[in-house]
Protein backbone atom coordinates (compact mmCIF):
# COMPACT_ATOMS: atom_id res chain seq x y z
CA UNK A 1 0.00 0.00 0.00
CA UNK A 2 1.08 3.28 -0.88
CA UNK A 3 1.87 5.55 1.95
CA UNK A 4 1.78 9.71 1.44
CA UNK A 5 4.57 11.60 2.86
CA UNK A 6 3.46 14.77 4.59
CA UNK A 7 5.59 17.89 4.21
CA UNK A 8 5.46 20.09 6.90
CA UNK A 9 4.94 23.63 5.73
CA UNK A 10 8.15 25.81 5.43
CA UNK A 11 7.88 28.96 7.80
CA UNK A 12 10.86 30.80 6.84
CA UNK A 13 11.01 33.86 4.79
CA UNK A 14 13.23 33.76 1.73
CA UNK A 15 14.83 37.50 2.01
CA UNK A 16 16.70 37.07 -1.22
CA UNK A 17 14.07 38.32 -3.07
CA UNK A 18 13.62 41.44 -1.03
CA UNK A 19 17.20 42.13 -0.69
CA UNK A 20 17.57 42.09 -4.99
CA UNK A 21 14.96 44.24 -5.12
CA UNK A 22 16.42 47.14 -2.59
CA UNK A 23 19.72 46.77 -4.35
CA UNK A 24 18.16 47.77 -7.59
CA UNK A 25 15.97 50.86 -5.92
CA UNK A 26 19.75 51.78 -4.43
CA UNK A 27 20.92 51.97 -7.90
CA UNK A 28 18.15 54.11 -9.52
CA UNK A 29 18.21 56.67 -6.48
CA UNK A 30 21.81 56.86 -7.05
CA UNK A 31 21.56 57.70 -10.76
CA UNK A 32 18.48 59.58 -10.10
CA UNK A 33 19.40 62.07 -7.39
CA UNK A 34 21.84 63.97 -9.18
CA UNK A 35 19.38 65.01 -12.18
CA UNK A 36 16.73 66.30 -9.58
CA UNK A 37 19.14 69.42 -8.84
CA UNK A 38 18.19 72.80 -10.29
CA UNK A 39 19.14 73.21 -13.96
CA UNK A 40 19.70 76.72 -14.19
CA UNK A 41 22.91 78.33 -12.62
CA UNK A 42 22.04 81.50 -11.05
CA UNK A 43 24.80 83.60 -8.65
CA UNK A 44 22.26 84.24 -5.55
CA UNK A 45 22.81 86.89 -3.43
CA UNK A 46 25.23 85.87 -0.02
CA UNK A 47 23.74 87.07 2.92
CA UNK A 48 22.54 85.96 5.99
CA UNK A 49 18.55 85.11 6.39
CA UNK A 50 16.09 83.29 8.54
CA UNK A 51 15.56 79.80 6.60
CA UNK A 52 12.02 79.17 5.63
CA UNK A 53 10.25 76.54 7.69
CA UNK A 54 9.96 72.99 6.27
CA UNK A 55 7.01 71.92 3.68
CA UNK A 56 5.66 68.71 3.10
CA UNK A 57 5.48 69.98 -0.61
CA UNK A 58 8.12 70.48 -3.11
CA UNK A 59 8.46 74.29 -3.37
CA UNK A 60 8.33 75.43 -6.99
CA UNK A 61 11.08 78.05 -7.81
CA UNK A 62 11.43 81.15 -10.23
CA UNK A 63 14.68 81.84 -11.37
CA UNK A 64 15.74 85.37 -12.88
CA UNK A 65 19.78 84.71 -14.54
CA UNK A 66 21.87 87.85 -15.54
CA UNK A 67 20.17 88.35 -18.98
CA UNK A 68 16.73 88.70 -17.42
CA UNK A 69 15.08 85.54 -18.31
CA UNK A 70 12.44 84.00 -16.45
CA UNK A 71 13.09 79.90 -16.10
CA UNK A 72 10.07 77.65 -13.81
CA UNK A 73 10.73 73.84 -12.70
CA UNK A 74 7.53 73.56 -13.06
CA UNK A 75 6.33 72.31 -16.84
CA UNK A 76 8.40 70.50 -20.05
CA UNK A 77 11.46 72.03 -19.69
CA UNK A 78 13.05 74.12 -16.58
CA UNK A 79 16.32 75.04 -18.25
CA UNK A 80 14.16 77.00 -21.05
CA UNK A 81 13.55 80.52 -20.82
CA UNK A 82 9.85 81.23 -20.41
CA UNK A 83 8.13 84.35 -21.60
CA UNK A 84 5.75 86.53 -19.28
CA UNK A 85 2.61 84.67 -20.09
CA UNK A 86 4.14 81.44 -20.28
CA UNK A 87 5.03 81.88 -16.49
CA UNK A 88 1.46 83.69 -15.65
CA UNK A 89 -0.42 80.56 -17.09
CA UNK A 90 2.08 77.99 -15.77
CA UNK A 91 1.61 79.34 -12.12
CA UNK A 92 -2.23 79.99 -12.48
CA UNK A 93 -2.35 76.28 -13.09
CA UNK A 94 0.14 75.54 -10.38
CA UNK A 95 -1.92 77.37 -8.06
CA UNK A 96 -5.35 76.14 -9.18
CA UNK A 97 -4.15 71.96 -8.26
CA UNK A 98 -2.03 72.66 -5.33
CA UNK A 99 -3.10 76.19 -3.96
CA UNK A 100 -0.80 75.37 -0.82
CA UNK A 101 2.71 75.23 -3.77
CA UNK A 102 5.21 76.91 -1.85
CA UNK A 103 6.94 79.37 -4.42
CA UNK A 104 10.53 80.45 -4.26
CA UNK A 105 12.27 83.30 -6.10
CA UNK A 106 15.60 83.23 -7.16
CA UNK A 107 17.36 86.16 -8.87
CA UNK A 108 21.05 86.80 -9.90
CA UNK A 109 23.08 88.99 -7.71
CA UNK A 110 23.55 91.29 -11.13
CA UNK A 111 19.99 91.09 -12.10
CA UNK A 112 18.40 94.38 -12.56
CA UNK A 113 16.41 94.75 -9.31
CA UNK A 114 13.48 96.09 -11.89
CA UNK A 115 13.07 92.40 -13.79
CA UNK A 116 12.84 91.01 -9.63
CA UNK A 117 10.03 93.29 -9.33
CA UNK A 118 8.48 92.31 -12.47
CA UNK A 119 8.90 88.71 -11.55
CA UNK A 120 6.94 89.13 -7.91
CA UNK A 121 4.01 91.23 -10.00
CA UNK A 122 3.85 88.41 -12.42
CA UNK A 123 3.63 85.88 -9.29
CA UNK A 124 0.97 88.19 -7.70
CA UNK A 125 -1.08 88.04 -11.07
CA UNK A 126 -0.85 84.30 -11.00
CA UNK A 127 -2.35 84.31 -7.59
CA UNK A 128 0.34 83.51 -5.54
CA UNK A 129 -0.55 84.55 -1.89
CA UNK A 130 3.28 84.88 -0.77
CA UNK A 131 6.76 83.73 -1.83
CA UNK A 132 10.00 83.32 -0.53
CA UNK A 133 13.52 84.89 -1.93
CA UNK A 134 16.16 82.62 -2.65
CA UNK A 135 19.72 83.31 -0.65
CA UNK A 136 23.03 81.28 -0.92
CA UNK A 137 24.30 81.91 3.02
CA UNK A 138 28.19 83.39 2.90
CA UNK A 139 31.52 81.48 3.59
CA UNK A 140 32.40 82.49 7.31
CA UNK A 141 35.81 84.05 5.69
CA UNK A 142 33.45 85.89 2.84
CA UNK A 143 34.12 89.96 3.67
CA UNK A 144 31.05 90.46 1.56
CA UNK A 145 28.02 92.77 3.40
Amino acid sequence: MYTRIRKRPMSEINVVPYIDVMLVLLVIFMVTTPLLSQGVKVDLPKVTAQLIPPSEQEPVVVNVDRQGLFYINYGDNPKQPVADAELLRRVRGLLKLQPETPLLVGADAEVNYGKVMQLMVLLQQAGARDFGMLTQTPEPDDDSP
